[in-house]
């Protein structure tokens, strides 16, 4: 296992970009993949977005952003990734999903890439028993916005290695990250303590407690959080909150993580919350 120079990303959505654009700014080539070519595109405006708001705020000169661009390669052949030392799953939360990738990955990968999933709730020991390098994989959940936050959760599995654990660590490091590290259980131990909350504030609501406004408000004002559990959740992505409160509550068997109905109602009606343009609140699609 050598040293990591080159990471792949598989999946280009909102983690998926973040994750190559602070890969790249730190040094690091990137190989970003999706099945979808519009996916793709989507991905290098939002990348472009994001370094030009860095230069205007003087983090990074124009010449640093324009060679972080450079390093990134989008491609729609999953195999583009092949030699990278560290690839990094960023699909979406579905369990079944991550299985094939990570099956598709362990096909042609070379025997010493470590195979890291951005899961927020998934077993890593489970994603790690469909590779024939199960050592070689671990749970690297960086928070969203990616270009942002600070912290990225590590999570080794049952077979993870101390070579895989110290590479994946120092490679979160260089890109500026802030590490802590949480056993394999289910939402690990940022979700294990956030959705519970979130999905309690949808209860709230849901027997009329307080209104939407007056929750987040509550919350803010009363708790001195940044944003309110509503907001956050519309941010976050209802199905992505109520896929991660489903693996809580199969996972650890305790009515108290059983998703509120209010939550599942919304998902229902196809209102994930900023992306789809409402959630919680209305949003101005652009």
């Amino acid at each position: 296992m050598g040293e990591i120079s080159t990471i792949g990303v598989v999946g280009s959505g909102q983690m998926g970009n973040g994750i190559a654009h602070v890969a790249a700014t730190a040094g690091f080539n990137v190989k970003l993949t999706d099945i979808s070519q519009a996916a793709l595109d989507k991905a290098k405006a939002t990348i472009e977005k994001n370094l030009a708001r860095m230069v205007k705020k003087e983090r990074i000169s124009e010449g640093d952003a324009n060679t972080a661009l450079g390093r990134i390669q989008f491609s729609t052949e999953t195999a583009s990734i092949a030699d990278a030392q560290l690839i990094v799953e960023a699909a979406t939360e579905n369990v079944d999903l991550k299985y094939k990738i990570f099956e598709s990955l362990s096909g042609f990968a070379s025997p010493e890439t470590i195979l890291a999933s951005n899961t927020s709730s998934i077993s890593i020991t489970s994603i790690a028993s469909k590779v024939d390098r199960p050592e070689n994989v671990m749970g690297m959940h960086f928070m969203n916005p990616v270009p942002v936050m600070k912290l990225v959760e590590l999570i080794r599995g049952l077979q993870t290695s101390d070579e895989t654990f110290n590479a994946v660590e120092a490679a979160a490091q260089k890109m500026g990250k802030t590490t802590i590290v949480a056993r394999d259980v289910p939402g690990f131990l940022v979700n294990r303590i956030l959705m519970p909350y979130l999905n309690e504030a949808c209860q709230a609501l849901y027997e009329g407690i307080g209104t939407v406004e007056d929750i987040d408000t509550g919350m803010t004002l009363g708790t001195n959080v940044p944003m309110g559990p509503f907001t956050l959740a519309d941010f976050i992505g209802l199905d992505t909150c109520l896929a991660i409160c489903e693996v809580l509550y199969q996972g650890l068997g305790d009515d108290k993580y059983a998703p509120s109905p209010l939550l599942r109602k919304y998902v229902e009606a196809g209102w994930l919350g900023r992306k789809t343009g409402r959630g919680f609140y209305v949003y101005n699609q652009d």
